[in-house]
This record gives C-alpha cells, structure tokens and sequence, in this order.
C-alpha cells in the first residue's frame, strides 16, 4: 500500500529535523519519493513575510 507522511513547518531548518527524523526510521526501499514546497506570504503589516516550507514523503507501507 502507499502512503504519505506530511511534514509543514515555518522554518527550513525545522522542517529538515522533521523529515530526517522520519527517514530514519523509513526502510529506504520503501521510499517512493518526495515532493517540496515553499510559499511566502506578506505579514499582516506588509513589511516582512511568512514562509511555509512543506514536503510531502510517498512511501510504501
């Protein structure tokens, strides 16, 4: 069966410890794949932004 492992975190640094953790423990041919994202959206005073970094891992259960 395949399945996802969604990991979102404000921080790349945050969402790496997230999915390294996770990847240890995941048998490395189960792994599918890996999708990555980054958005960034204004703050509400419009002088700085927020991020979103998001990964999803499909993998084999």
């Amino acid at each position: 069966m395949i399945q996802v492992k969604v990991f979102d975190q404000e921080h790349e640094k945050d969402l790496e410890y997230d999915m390294n953790r996770f990847l240890e423990r995941l048998d490395e041919n189960k792994l599918v794949d890996i999708k990555y994202n980054v958005a960034a959206m204004p703050e509400d005073d419009e002088e700085e932004q927020i991020y979103c970094f998001s990964a999803m891992v499909i993998y084999r259960a």
